[in-house]
């Protein structure tokens, strides 16, 4: 069952600690994290889908001591090959964030390097994951979703990290628009507004 961690950070304009769900699409990456010392190289390479949660395993791995480079596919490829160096110099666990995936490195002293270190990869969120995500983040946004919204949504809504984001925050976005508590009427709404047509047919 997908379960939620507590992260070292706090969401803006709360004082309570931003959560990421561990479920099918990122548990296999979650649990390589506890363990860098197994890591080739010292070295992990993470990617995965937008909105995924990249960046809150990136400060909850520099918590454990690791250092990170988010949004490391942007970097130029020669100081990114030279900050690998100093890692492996001192000893330290690296993790290398990519938003590009696959990501494809054209420098061959870091391809080779990269090619060998471990590579995780968030997946996609199977239905019990993308139930606890609704609820997730329907809590961070403070949404009270009325019964039954978990059972009506996740056949519904667009299975993927970003599209669900999108989901909570268009019923969350509607509530407060019209007032109105987060019922039937709204979920209906809310994935109208951020489904295409082809999924029209399954509201």
């Amino acid at each position: 069952m997908p379960s939620q961690i507590a992260l070292p950070l706090s969401l803006s304009g709360s004082g309570d600690p931003s959560r990421i769900v561990i479920g099918n699409a990122n548990k296999a990456a979650y649990e390589a994290l506890l363990k860098p010392e197994r890591w080739p190289f010292n070295t992990a390479v993470l990617t995965g889908p937008e909105r995924s949660g990249k960046s809150l395993f990136g400060k909850w791995a520099l918590g454990q001591g690791i250092a990170v480079v988010d949004g490391a596919d942007a970097w130029d490829e020669a100081e990114l090959f030279h900050r690998w160096n100093r890692a492996q110099e001192s000893g330290e666990p690296l993790l290398l964030i990519s938003n590009r995936q696959p990501w494809d490195i054209t420098l061959p002293d870091l391809k080779s390097r990269l090619s060998g270190s471990l590579q995780l990869e968030i997946g996609v969120p199977d239905d019990d994951m993308a139930a606890h995500l609704i609820e997730a983040i329907a809590v961070q946004r403070g949404l009270a979703l009325a019964d039954g919204a978990v059972d009506y949504l996740v056949p519904r809504a667009e299975r993927s990290f970003a599209g669900i984001e999108r989901l909570v925050v268009a019923i969350d976005r509607l509530s407060l628009e019209r007032k109105a508590p987060a019922t039937m009427s709204l979920w209906r709404d809310a994935l109208e507004a951020t489904r295409g047509p082809e999924q029209a047919r399954l509201l």
